[in-house]
């Protein structure tokens, strides 16, 4: 949030003042937003009231902003968030099941969020669920955990190419509740050369547009961890070589004129 975002009262109601992620969500928001507040003012517009969206304007034409790229981080942050358990077999949405060594320290704990039962926040693709982010309460760092059984599609699908396979294995009698025969459905759907079957095509092309879309950025490395030896005292002195006098009048040693 920016300095002139931060300094814009929130709106109230029933006394009590909303917190900005109540705001964003809230049906007063786009009222209150265009609307002029007597707590709003500036200096060089003497006697007139402002709304929220005057003052932001201002101060980003004094200011001036710098746009950035979002980073892995943000994009993990913006993706779509569910709250599970994190069981010994891993981490289980939609009859799918996440799994790595990195959620050993997590399995069968709390998470801390007693408004979420203890349960830990995973954040996941819609269009690519071949793999969810787990983030530690502790750190506030991403765990990304891929699905147990990707080696055997061993292509990236989306959410509703994995609900489509679903109903095709319950179409055909099968158990639609079974991570492997979903992986095995899923994987001939993916593999397969010739006609698909009948509505399957436009889940396909959907779920190759989505394929063919810009990759997430890459996450920042793990922090290495800290040396504990203390590095060695170097006495040695570098010579100090200072710069040259500048003489405009000179150029390379030789005068101009």
């Amino acid at each position: 949030m920016s300095p002139a975002a931060a300094s814009i009262p929130l709106p109230k109601r029933s006394g009590r003042c909303l917190s900005s992620r109540t705001c964003w969500t809230s049906g007063s928001w786009p009222g209150w937003q265009p609307r002029p507040h007597e707590g709003l003012h500036n200096p060089y517009l003497p006697g007139r009231t402002l709304s929220p969206n005057e003052s932001y304007a201002i101060a980003v034409a004094r200011t001036g902003y710098l746009p950035l790229a979002l980073s892995g981080t943000d994009y993990i942050e913006l993706l779509p968030s569910v709250w599970r358990a994190v069981n010994d077999y891993g981490i289980k949405i939609d009859y799918r099941i996440y799994d790595c060594p990195e959620l050993n320290p997590l399995r069968r704990q709390p998470s801390g969020a007693k408004t979420r039962q203890d349960l830990w926040e995973v954040h996941h693709d819609p269009y690519d669920v071949s793999r969810i982010w787990v983030r530690r309460s502790d750190t506030r760092q991403w765990i990304e955990a891929p699905w147990t059984h990707m080696p055997m599609v061993r292509a990236p699908f989306a959410d509703f190419t994995w609900r489509h396979a679903r109903q095709l294995l319950a179409d055909q009698g099968g158990d639609s509740t079974s991570e492997t025969a979903i992986a095995q459905v899923l994987a001939s759907l993916l593999r397969r050369s010739g006609a698909p079957p009948t509505g399957s095509a436009h889940v396909l092309a959907r779920t190759r547009a989505g394929v063919e879309a810009p990759t997430r950025p890459a996450l920042p490395p793990p922090p290495a961890p800290a040396d504990e030896t203390e590095p060695e005292d170097d006495e040695t002195e570098m010579p100090v070589i200072p710069f040259g006098v500048f003489n405009p009048a000179e150029e390379e040693g030789q005068p101009l004129w």
